[in-house]
């Protein structure tokens, strides 16, 4: 009797780790929204957001080797987008980063209204 409890908790608590999402993701019904995901990808599965906050910022250019141009004065413009999702009083709101088109962050907010 004791042996059959234990596996049930170990099975429960398999099913919860795999059940779980990872903290940089974001659900909207059954879709999942991660890092790396495009803006319009976002747009289709949530909706339009309650707020939009757009700035631009420069850094240094980097290829795709991840080696940085700051010392040859090499910079890129990047577009920030700040979405904010309000899913009800129930649900905590996500703000969803958006750098060039493309996810870079999910943060969960208070609860929404």
């Amino acid at each position: 009797m004791m042996r059959a409890t234990g596996f049930r908790r170990t099975a429960a608590c398999a099913v919860l780790m795999l059940a779980a999402l990872p903290a940089y993701a974001f659900r909207c019904g059954t879709r999942v929204i991660t890092q790396g995901d495009p803006a319009d990808k976002v747009l289709n599965f949530c909706g339009s957001p309650i707020s939009i906050q757009t700035r631009r910022a420069e850094r240094p250019y980097i290829d795709e080797l991840g080696r940085s141009y700051l010392y040859r004065g090499l910079v890129e413009e990047v577009v920030i987008e700040e979405w904010t999702y309000n899913l009800g009083p129930n649900q905590f709101m996500r703000l969803v980063r958006i750098e060039n088109g493309r996810v870079v962050e999910v943060k969960s907010l208070g609860y929404g209204y």
